[in-house]
């Protein structure tokens, strides 16, 4: 990074004056050390990248051991697969059964309701249009 070595700022300075400019060697001198600053910057991201790789590398040893694992295991489960093959019929045929009832729980419902509104009309239109008077006795 280059620097100014003193500003001129007329406010500030009252008679002293620095000069903006830098010498040739101090222009070099700082190039020099922004240039070594960047080669450790560069040497510490290449370290970082290698352990970076190395753990990656240590993942995917890590995901082939659980795959071979897994595949292993799932060669030696054929016979518990047709257990579970067993448990997901009957939890099928259970699962239509629910159906079946909840449908026919909707249709009561539905019935229910249907006999309750026919039966509060049949009511209000005797209350409305008829006045029923009692039968004369003979």
């Amino acid at each position: 990074m280059i620097t100014k070595k003193a500003s001129t700022h007329p406010k500030s300075t009252k008679g002293i004056h620095k000069s903006k400019t830098q010498t040739r060697s101090d222009f070099e001198q700082t190039l020099l050390d922004n240039f070594i600053n960047l080669q450790k910057v560069l040497t510490n991201l290449s370290i970082k990248f290698d352990s970076l790789s190395d753990q990656i590398s240590k993942l995917l040893e890590l995901f082939e051991i659980s795959a071979k694992s897994f595949a292993e295991k799932s060669e030696t489960d054929l016979d518990m697969s047709k257990t579970d093959e067993k448990s997901i019929e009957k939890l099928d045929s259970l699962l239509d059964q629910n159906k079946t009832i909840a449908r026919g729980i909707m249709l009561m419902e539905e019935r229910i309701r249907n006999k309750n509104q026919t039966s509060s009309l049949q009511e209000s239109r005797l209350k409305r249009g008829f006045n029923t008077k009692p039968l004369p006795k003979f």
